[in-house]
């Protein structure tokens, strides 16, 4: 197993349960823009999958500008995921089916086959994540501790993994 591929494994292995993220895009003027997205995962491969609407404002970011941000927390087990990428719109009939659940109606009511649907595919370059495997009165109680002593709380293990193609 080459070092990519176990970087892909353990990227997966941290969000995989993760079903909300917060997409970045970046608009014509600069500013960044952050919208929850359901990710739409049947394995991981080193991209991320979301569905959009077309005529989204997001269509025309990606089109602009294709890096791009998506951030996962995890607050039950105090993880935090930061992954940078590029984004391309991507029209496939037969992806959009592979991954399609029937929750997503409430977005586009004609189905899978809605004239709106499109994809976005997340090239990921690199991700970088912070957890804590302490529960959050331990959190909480070393923070008081270091506030009262003196003393730097402990701070989180982190981790970058980076993907190369």
């Amino acid at each position: 197993m080459n070092k990519n591929t176990t970087d892909i494994d353990k990227l997966w292995e941290v969000i995989k349960n993760l079903e909300v993220a917060m997409l970045t895009t970046q608009d014509t003027d600069g500013v960044l823009r952050s919208r929850p997205m359901a990710t739409q995962q049947v394995g991981f491969d080193g991209y991320l999958w979301f569905f959009t609407q077309a005529s989204a404002h997001k269509v025309d970011d990606v089109q602009h500008n294709r890096q791009v941000n998506v951030s996962y927390v995890d607050s039950d087990k105090n993880r935090y995921i930061s992954i940078s990428g590029k984004a391309q719109v991507v029209r496939d009939p037969e992806k959009a089916r592979q991954l399609w659940k029937p929750y997503l109606r409430a977005w586009f009511p004609n189905g899978v086959d809605d004239a709106e649907v499109a994809l976005l595919k997340v090239e990921v370059h690199q991700a970088e994540y912070w957890d804590s495997p302490s529960s959050k009165v331990v959190q909480l109680l070393t923070f008081l501790k270091a506030v009262t002593t003196g003393d730097s709380p402990k701070t989180p293990r982190a981790g970058k993994i980076t993907i190369s193609r």
